[in-house]
């Protein structure tokens, strides 16, 4: 009896099965780039957006620092603006001081008064007096020109000792007298706080002392209360 022999043949994979495994990996090999695609795309907009942002940061800066250099600009201009202005009016201060009235001497001590009685004086005493040490300087209470200057009050009489007279633009007439020594003459032009004498004790006095008046005319007989004239005219004693 014949024996039968089988060959056994490898098995191969049918196309079936071939081509099915070929369209498996294509989907996975599109499922994994598709991925990656959507990840790439996914980069790309956030850095799109970061890119944004970030100009939009250095554009607010950059709008900062312009309002900041402005400023400063204006500010600088606004204090050199009032700088100016404060040279101005300090100008104008000092134009005026120079203009207005002062006082005829510094440091000293009130002493007689205007309408005051005494037995030094006829009448009741016609100025103010300062007691100031003998050879202190007078000064010119205001702008003017000299009219009287000399012994005898300068005219007014012997009571005055040596004395000056100052007429002035207002139409009023300025007197500083008991003088030690006189330094202006006749016809002299002479500025505020221009030194005009050094006080003394000459004539009808009894210590030391400079008599200031003001008057409405350069002669004796005319004046008027120099305290209050002075107040009138912002010069507080």
């Amino acid at each position: 009896m014949s024996k039968r022999v089988t060959f056994q043949h490898s098995r191969r994979p049918s196309m079936s099965r071939v081509s099915g495994a070929v369209v498996a990996a294509g989907l996975g090999a599109s499922m994994v780039f598709g991925a990656g695609a959507a990840f790439a795309s996914g980069t790309s907009d956030t850095a799109v957006l970061t890119g944004a942002t970030t100009a939009g940061s250095i554009a607010q800066q950059a709008t900062a620092q312009s309002k900041a250099a402005e400023k400063a600009k204006t500010d600088k201009a606004e204090k050199a603006d009032a700088k100016k202005k404060a040279a101005a009016k300090k100008k104008a201060a000092a134009k005026k001081k120079a203009a207005s009235w002062k006082a005829p001497v510094h440091k000293y001590v009130l002493s007689a008064t205007y309408g005051t009685g005494g037995d030094r004086w006829s009448n009741k005493h016609s100025g103010q007096d300062f007691a100031v040490p003998v050879g202190t300087k007078v000064e010119a209470a205001h702008t003017g020109t000299v009219v009287k200057a000399g012994p005898n009050g300068g005219g007014d009489g012997p009571a005055y000792g040596n004395a000056v007279v100052i007429k002035h633009a207002n139409g009023t007439y300025s007197q500083y007298a008991h003088l030690s020594k006189i330094q202006v003459k006749i016809g002299e032009h002479v500025k505020t706080g221009e030194k005009i004498a050094l006080s003394g004790n000459t004539g009808n006095s009894s210590g030391p002392h400079l008599h200031f008046e003001i008057r409405t005319t350069p002669n004796y007989g005319s004046a008027i209360n120099p305290v209050s004239f002075l107040n009138s005219v912002h010069v507080h004693i």
